[in-house]
């Protein structure tokens, strides 16, 4: 493996976190994100802090790279496809990690097989840390059994060949993701309530009763926190998931929502340095009551 060119499309938390098992795996590693165009950008920092050699754009970005990998956000797959299509070596793996529908995943692999590419589909099927590359993986495509002793190889343990039917794996993590983020927004928008009509403690309770865990507390404080940090790049999953919904037939009543609630949580990201969930509360009511207006 000490040979392998691999590119990294994206360098926010996915990226990065796959470059530290990638590292001493590869030959040469290069990464690329629209963000490194601004040195104070956190990709920018990430990639000086880990000694990344950065491209200085796409093209050069995967030129002479055995295998692409793609982690950028939800919205940009079609255009990081289009970007480095053109500029593939032949036969190249393009390895897409992004949470989009099926059908998004279907367009982006049109863009690289037409240009002589390999696309194989992944679906993370966990948060990335704490196990970066060994996270459970369900690949997709007509290429996926072919990659995946490269990718046991390149350190993803916990990758599977889960369907030559491409868009599978990722209807799979968008329908799992309507549960997951789902309980962020449900989370959000019952205890933010439960706050304001001062009934939190008998609500979280009842939910340690239905639902037995170690913590509701601090499990609600988790999940709402990852609503505050990540809650743009969320939104934009949940919209993917929506489109996910539609594209079986049905209205995405739920999916919208939650979208919304990971929107609005977005612009608070303040509030998640509160290691009680009650002062987490507390301070997005604050928001909430004041809007974009100084309190």
């Amino acid at each position: 493996m000490s040979g392998l060119s691999v590119c990294l499309l994206g360098f926010g938390e996915v990226g990065q976190a796959l470059s530290q098992d990638l590292r001493p795996r590869v030959g040469r590693l290069t990464a690329w994100d629209l963000l490194f165009a601004h040195s104070a950008s956190v990709p920018s920092r990430a990639a000086a802090r880990e000694d990344i050699l950065v491209a200085s754009d796409a093209k050069h970005a995967v030129a002479g790279a055995d295998l692409v990998i793609s982690a950028v956000t939800a919205a940009q797959i079609g255009e990081a496809a289009r970007s480095v299509a053109p500029h593939l070596e032949p036969e190249a793996y393009f390895f897409d990690l992004n949470s989009t529908s099926p059908a998004a995943k279907q367009k982006a692999a049109g863009i690289i097989d037409a240009a002589g590419g390999r696309f194989v589909e992944a679906a993370i099927m966990s948060p990335i840390a704490p196990r970066r590359a060994a996270s459970p993986m369900l690949l997709g495509g007509a290429h996926a059994a072919g990659f995946l002793p490269l990718a046991r190889d390149l350190g993803f343990s916990g990758a599977e060949a889960f369907s030559g039917k491409l868009g599978a794996a990722s209807a799979a993590k968008m329908c799992r993701s309507v549960i997951v983020k789902g309980l962020e927004a449900l989370l959000l928008e019952s205890l933010l309530s439960a706050r304001q009509h001062g009934v939190e403690a008998a609500v979280l309770d009842s939910l340690q009763s239905l639902f037995p865990l170690d913590d509701w507390r601090g499990t609600a404080r988790y999940m709402i926190s990852r609503a505050l940090i990540h809650g743009r790049r969320r939104a934009e999953e949940m919209r993917e998931a929506a489109r996910t919904v539609s594209e079986a037939g049905l209205l995405p009543r739920m999916t919208s929502a939650c979208a919304e609630w990971e929107e609005w949580a977005s612009r608070h990201p303040a509030a998640a340095t509160h290691q009680d969930i009650d002062a987490m509360l507390d301070s997005l009511l604050v928001a909430q009551r004041c809007g974009s207006a100084p309190c």
